[in-house]
């Protein structure tokens, strides 16, 4: 009797052994300031501005089991993507989400170039330069992000996320000068970069999930509803500079985090 009480227990143990780890799952974040957090104003990581109030960060609330790595930073690029968030993916990770694409197209000082006066800046020449890059550049810039991902976590499923329209066709900021025709080109650009990763996540195969986030944001834009109000889901021209045209804390909640939700559970 007690040979079989010992031999039930080495089941039970070789059961929590070899089916425990089946059950973990790992999260990892990857991105620009759009997935750290950048304009949510709160940030328990300054150098690369990661907010609790990030989508990702959402994510990990909703599954506190899972294991989370955020390694999104403010101002990353494709390269940096590849050389310095990657090594947080291994074998195991389960699921990866990130935006990326918006620095390597230079939009950040398309949007500076933009919000001075026609007289003192070219805003136009600034977007047609954004989307050459983004039409002949980037979709190999993204493939080989993909590429990447693929190598370190080959059964990860990867939520490849875009970005907002930022304008709704009205400036109600003071210091900026973006006039309608200039907040139409800006938005088609954010259409082309959508247009652009989602071409990218199809090639790189069935684990790669690409979720549109404009939708939610149309009606949320800077400026809807008035500059600082509850409709506004973005940032405008803000104090310091550094939070302006990215997506609040509603923006996250909101917009961001109920599309990657939605595929997650």
């Amino acid at each position: 009797m007690k040979s079989r009480a010992i031999a039930v227990l080495f089941v039970l143990a070789a059961c929590v052994v070899f089916v425990s780890p089946a059950w973990a799952t790992k999260y990892v974040a990857l991105g620009d300031s759009y997935s750290s957090g950048t304009g949510t104003r709160t940030y328990y990581d300054g150098t690369c501005q990661r907010s609790v109030y990030a989508y990702p960060y959402l994510l990990h609330n909703a599954h506190p089991s899972w294991t989370f790595v955020q390694a999104a930073c403010s101002g990353a690029k494709t390269g940096d993507l590849i050389n310095t968030q990657a090594p947080s993916l291994t074998s195991d990770t389960n699921w990866v989400s990130y935006t990326i694409g918006g620095n390597d197209a230079g939009f950040s000082s398309v949007i500076t170039t933009c919000a001075y006066p026609s007289w003192a800046s070219d805003c136009n020449g600034a977007i047609d330069k954004a989307q050459a890059y983004i039409t002949n550049t980037l979709p190999g810039r993204l493939d080989l992000v993909n590429n990447t991902i693929k190598s370190r976590s080959p059964s990860a499923r990867v939520i490849v996320l875009d970005y907002p329209r930022l304008f709704n066709g009205e400036d109600c900021n003071a210091g900026t000068w973006f006039s309608p025709s200039e907040e139409t080109r800006l938005n088609q650009t954010a259409d082309m970069i959508r247009s652009v990763e989602q071409a990218a996540a199809t090639r790189a195969g069935a684990n790669f999930l690409f979720r549109d986030v404009i939708p939610p944001f149309i009606g949320h834009a800077v400026c809807d509803g008035g500059s600082g109000s509850s409709t506004e889901w973005i940032n405008g021209l803000s104090n310091p500079v550094g939070e302006s045209y990215h997506p609040k804390i509603t923006g996250h909640a909101n917009g961001y985090y109920p599309v990657l939700h939605a595929v997650t559970g």
